[in-house]
């Protein structure tokens, strides 16, 4: 099972690179010019936004009802945002398809770590979180590179079609893995008695039966055949409703099925109501089965015990946050226009969450989630984490097409390559390493690392980039940053009760993701103000060259400086914030001694 969750995962982590490269014949696709880029910007943040707000409502509900359902969700939601934005004919369309694919694919992370915490004890959580970890920062090498290969062989279509069939797969491949391993435990969940756990359950834990909770005879007996057909029905129907196969409209027999009934209101094609009123039967269906496929009737209890306005509040609070600074261009602003009443309502929604948060009987967050140090402190570390993290992979390249006489993009992505390749591996030496030593001291070795790094990024100037010394650098920052990703994990979920692991998992991705958003706007602020601050010195082309001032080395020479004082400005920054990852992964990260309550009504789905 982790290894299908795993190859989710690596594909949401390269959906997140490969709109870099696709992005410019996406515009053209979904009818933009190629003068329109803030108009696309929605295809970027759409994505960061889905990516983000639905994480702890999603990983509150599989503390609820189990993991394998919400991952099989996930899948699902991933696969149909990739289908719409494969097969969407305008911005609308494509903005819808990349929320999707930011939800479905966001909500793999937290919840396959929690898995990892439900299958193995916390003294060997180590190598399998390190997996995870590797696998998403290895989307971060594999996605620019899977994007340039699809597109060097078709259009940028493709690349989603893939991801669709891709996402598919892994559905059918949980759901055999699943009936797997019910058929496995049917006999000895025949044979156990619930009474022994029929007081166990925690205070903080919702009382709603996981998949593992329901008797196991609700599971046999013949399926819901007639739900079946109506639900491959709806998909069928509004699958072929959104592609709109060129074979099918030309048909003089069938074409009139993608007619829409009402004008410029594609929704109202034949085939699309057929899809949506099968739609309707599924869910009626569902709501009425004796064994039916998917159990809507235990919506309601899932929702409450989810505590799902906790989850509107908050999720409103982080979509503020995130099209605060996802939007703003770092060249010229700390934050978007409407930055600072993005800010008032995230503000605003907060403390309504905090309300919520004390009044609910099933708060979206129960108390117990983030009250050790070391759960609290994990999110702090994530955070700093992220906003260091960024400055490497975005201002990098920046730094290589200035100092690097004749450097493209191409030259400057190998560059960064060396600390992309890094990550990976210093994932799985700290999941390896926290076998043997404490979390708290190998993630801040690997942040000390990471700051080391940066440091010396911070002196690089022209002539830089040019030696195996600088290559070591780029080297020795990403094993360290990768070697801080399982530790932190761990230290989170060893602090945190089994009932929670969902929720604190989704944080903790909440956490680095906000991070790495406000991180690359306030670096760079304070990036432009060193370089705002040189320019002035410099004297205009006509003073420095008077003969010849639209040839003038010397002045373009003083502008390159400034562009690396900027930079060097940047990487101290960020140095600072890696410095303080580690020092607060030495200081919070330590067991605090309180035992942690692991309630046994919950399952791992």
């Amino acid at each position: 099972m982790l290894v299908l969750c795993a190859i989710g995962i690596l594909l949401a982590a390269a959906d997140t690179y490969v709109i870099v490269l696709a992005l410019p014949d996406m515009m053209v696709g979904v009818g933009l010019d190629a003068d329109e880029l803030q108009r696309a910007a929605p295809l970027v943040s759409m994505f960061l936004l889905g990516y983000v707000v639905v994480l702890p409502l999603v990983g509150r509900i599989s503390d609820v009802i189990g993991r394998f359902a919400v991952l099989q969700g996930a899948l699902l939601v991933f696969a149909a945002g990739s289908l719409l934005t494969a097969a969407a004919d305008g911005l609308g369309g494509a903005i819808v398809g990349r929320f999707l694919q930011g939800a479905g694919g966001g909500a793999l992370v937290p919840v396959t770590l929690a898995l990892v915490a439900d299958l193995w004890p916390p003294e060997r959580r180590g190598v399998p979180l390190g997996m995870v970890g590797a696998v998403q920062e290895l989307g971060s090498v594999l996605g620019p590179l899977f994007g340039a290969a699809v597109l060097a062989i078709a259009d940028w279509r493709a690349i989603f079609w893939i991801n669709f069939a891709v996402g598919i797969t892994l559905v059918i491949g949980t759901l055999i893995r699943r009936r797997t391993a019910t058929a496995a435990t049917t006999t000895t969940a025949t044979t156990t008695t619930t009474a022994a756990t029929a007081g166990a359950a925690d205070a903080d834990s919702p009382a709603v039966a996981t998949d593992d909770d329901r008797p196991s005879t609700a599971r046999r007996g013949r399926p819901d055949v007639l739900g079946a057909l109506l639900g491959i029905g709806a998909a069928v129907a509004g699958g072929v409703a959104v592609v709109r196969p060129d074979s099918l409209e030309a048909s003089v027999a069938w074409g009139e099925l993608l007619v829409p009934v009402v004008d410029g209101q594609d929704w109202t094609t034949p085939l699309s109501l057929t899809g949506i009123a099968l739609a309707a039967g599924f869910v009626v269906r569902e709501l009425t089965a004796r064994r039916p496929l998917v159990d809507l009737r235990r919506t309601p209890s899932v929702l409450r015990a989810s505590d799902l306005p906790g989850a509107t509040f908050l999720g409103a609070a982080l979509g503020g946050i995130v099209l605060t600074f996802a939007v703003a261009d770092p060249a010229e602003e700390l934050m978007a226009p409407s930055g600072p009443w993005l800010l008032l309502g995230s503000a605003v929604a907060l403390g309504a969450f905090a309300w919520r948060q004390r009044r609910a009987r099933d708060p979206l967050v129960p108390g117990a989630t983030v009250r050790a140090r070391p759960a609290w402190g994990a999110l702090l570390v994530s955070l700093f984490v992220g906003a260091a993290l960024v400055a490497v992979v975005v201002d990098v390249p920046i730094l290589a097409r200035t100092v690097v006489p004749g450097a493209d993009q191409l030259d400057a992505a190998l560059v960064l390559l060396r600390f992309l390749v890094a990550l990976p591996v210093g994932a799985l030496l700290g999941g390896w390493l926290i076998r043997r030593l404490p979390a708290a001291g190998v993630a801040a070795a690997g942040m000390a690392g990471g700051t080391a790094g940066l440091a010396a990024m911070s002196r690089w100037g022209v002539g830089s980039l040019d030696g195996l010394g600088d290559d070591v650098v780029l080297v020795v920052a990403g094993l360290g940053f990768g070697l801080a990703i399982a530790p932190v994990n761990a230290a989170l979920l060893a602090a945190t009760p089994r009932a929670t692991h969902g929720v604190a998992s989704a944080l903790l991705v909440v956490a680095r993701m906000i991070g790495m958003l406000a991180g690359l706007s306030a670096l760079t602020a304070i990036g432009l103000r060193r370089l705002y601050s040189v320019q002035r010195d410099i004297e205009s082309p006509a003073v420095i060259c008077p003969e010849t001032p639209t040839d003038c080395p010397a002045y373009d020479d003083a502008v390159r400086e400034a562009v690396v004082a900027q930079l060097q400005a940047t990487f101290t920054g960020a140095a600072v914030c890696a410095a303080l990852a580690a020092l607060g992964a030495a200081l919070l990260l330590r067991p605090s001694g309180a035992p942690v309550t692991t309630p046994t009504s919950t399952a791992a789905g």
